[in-house]
């Protein structure tokens, strides 16, 4: 039996399905109810009919037409934070959103610090310990999570009554209080058994981080400097990293270098705090947003200033070179754009502004990393110079 052409059946198909119609056969009731639920008795014109059902004729016959990457889109592939949480089982999604698996930034904003201290603390000529970088990223992820679930359950009564937090897993009664704290148990377990990996400085010091980071969620009930004991906190790591390497600390190099990094904080988490500054007068929290207001930008200036002289003196007593300081010159331009290019009452634009930091702080691990090699082109040229002719 000769095959007929493909376009010839769509077209004695849809014939068939005009003659139906006109003779009041009618069409089954999965096309009748197809669109906007009709009821089997409704009647209409065929073309519109026909329209309805079949919106372009050559959407029948796929091969006459290309394939409709504007209405279906190509499958991508995203290994994206939120995509993974996303993905995960329903039972275990809640406590991945807890810990803010979603939303990496603010883990990335606790390791950075870390990674400058540990990259300052390596021998000259020589990369960063990756086994340290590995233990202290691991340490930041689960820390974060313990000091967001710390936070969520003291803020809960905060958390439902703004908008963006509404929807937090403890706030919305997805995870209860005691479910929370059996959580909390086992994030803090696991992140000490990543600090004993350290020596017994490193052990006792990042001990000694703890009380600021269950103190931090009560700060904003009490001063309008919360983000400063945010700062003391998340950039704990700047003492750390080198006491990891080294054994100690080195004061001259860390404490420089920890004030730095709380500078930075009052920098990008006051631009955070303006995305909420209506729903915290609101509930009765309070920020360095909502003391600085429109003096905001000022305010950041300064401590832009004053971050980048703590990272001078760290980088003169670390004995560091010419890629180092460059990297810094990077650094400033990058923050004083950020300052001049904010819009304080833009909620979108304090956000994509708070996000840029994660940048910054690469951009200035790789200076440090730069810095470092080039000590070593440094001493052999020297010693080029002295050696005898």
């Amino acid at each position: 039996m000769t095959m007929l052409p493909a376009h010839l059946t769509c077209r004695l198909t849809l014939n068939a399905l005009r003659r139906t119609t006109h003779l009041g056969a009618g069409l089954p009731s999965c096309f009748m109810h197809a669109d906007g639920g009709r009821t089997r008795g409704d009647r209409r014109d065929v073309s519109t009919l026909t329209t309805r059902v079949f919106p372009k004729r050559r959407a029948i016959c796929p091969m006459h037409r290309p394939y409709d990457t504007q209405r279906y889109g190509r499958r991508s592939f995203s290994l994206s934070a939120a995509t993974i949480v996303n993905s995960a089982p329903a039972l275990v999604r809640p406590y991945l959103r807890l810990m803010r698996l979603d939303k990496p930034i603010g883990t990335w904003l606790l390791y950075l610090p870390c990674t400058w201290s540990i990259a300052l603390a390596a021998d000259p000529g020589c990369l960063p310990h990756l086994g340290i970088l590995t233990l202290f990223g691991t340490g930041a992820l689960l820390m974060r999570g313990a000091g967001c679930t710390i936070n969520d359950m003291w803020d809960k009564d905060f958390d439902r009554k703004v908008a963006r937090t509404a929807t937090r897993p403890i706030a919305s009664g997805e995870i209860s209080r005691m479910q929370a704290l059996v959580f909390l148990g086992g994030q803090l377990s696991l992140a000490l058994g990543v600090l004993l990996c350290l020596n017994y400085y490193s052990i006792a010091l990042g001990a000694a981080s703890l009380s600021l980071v269950f103190t931090y969620p009560l700060m904003k009930r009490i001063t309008y400097w919360p983000q400063l004991v945010l700062g003391l906190t998340f950039n704990w790591g700047a003492l750390l990293g080198w006491a990891a390497v080294k054994g100690s600390c080195d004061w001259s190099v860390c404490l420089p270098l920890y004030f730095s990094g709380v500078m930075w904080t009052l920098i990008y988490d006051t631009i955070y705090a303006h995305q909420d500054k209506e729903d915290d007068v609101k509930v009765g929290v309070k920020s360095t947003a909502l003391r600085f207001q429109e003096q905001t930008k000022t305010w950041l200036g300064g401590f832009t200033v004053a971050m980048m002289s703590g990272l001078v003196a760290a980088g003169v007593n670390a004995e560091q070179t010419l890629p180092y300081y460059a990297v810094l010159s990077a650094v400033a331009i990058h923050l004083t754009h950020q300052i001049y290019t904010l819009d304080i009452n833009k909620p979108e634009d304090c956000w994509k502004k708070f996000v840029s930091n994660r940048n910054l702080g690469l951009l200035l691990f790789l200076g440090i990393v730069a810095g470092n090699l080039w000590k070593e082109r440094q001493e052999t040229l020297l010693q080029d110079e002295e050696a005898p002719r």
